[in-house]
């Protein structure tokens, strides 16, 4: 047997006086914590005030619950973006989606559609275009804010411009006047 590099320490080998000494220790901390436990919990719940019922609101249209009329061949449409808020000023909240075909490749363009309930909050249903998929934009900076709905629109200047690479930007607004929703440019396009 080869001697050791290390030498031997005496302490490095554990006594029966070393587990006492373990357990004491141990049994001393257990039974000192059962002692310094805080107090019972004495915490009561005040009191709700009294309340008056509010009439409940209305939900906002669900896209998931919808069709849109967006033609997406053997793939599904998919709601990349949605807001909700009251556009018409019924006092009852319109859902905005933005939607494209879930391409595998590529940047599908998108839709822009708003939603609404059946009358007493029935089944939501698509009731306006804004934004045709068929133009050829994509959807960013997308809001519903103070009964608009405000986008930034990504597109393109001519069919010869590659569909990777949009070269129009502009910013969208569109508000309810007159029973329909009227597209407005606020900063015109520009290129990007």
């Amino acid at each position: 047997m080869q001697p050791s590099a290390v030498p031997e320490l005496a302490h490095t080998h554990t006594r029966p006086i070393h587990w006492l000494a373990t357990a004491t220790a141990v049994a001393g901390v257990v039974a000192l914590s059962s002692f310094l436990q805080p107090g019972a919990a004495t915490a009561a719940q005040a009191a709700a005030p009294e309340t008056r019922s509010a009439p409940a609101a209305v939900a906002p249209p669900d896209p998931a619950a919808v069709t849109f009329p967006i033609e997406c061949g053997p793939v599904k449409a998919v709601v990349k973006k949605r807001a909700s808020g009251d556009l018409d000023g019924d006092g009852s909240p319109e859902t905005v989606a933005v939607v494209h075909c879930d391409s595998p490749m590529g940047t599908p363009p998108d839709g822009v559609y708003v939603l609404t309930r059946d009358g007493d909050g029935g089944k939501p249903r698509v009731v306006a275009t804004l934004l045709d998929p068929k133009d050829g934009n994509t959807v960013s900076d997308f809001a519903v804010r103070q009964g608009a709905v405000t986008a930034t629109l990504f597109g393109y200047s001519s069919a010869d411009v590659p569909r990777c690479c949009p070269d129009v930007k502009s910013d969208v607004k569109w508000r309810w006047q007159n029973g329909a929703f009227v597209r407005s440019t606020p900063s015109g396009a520009r290129s990007v």
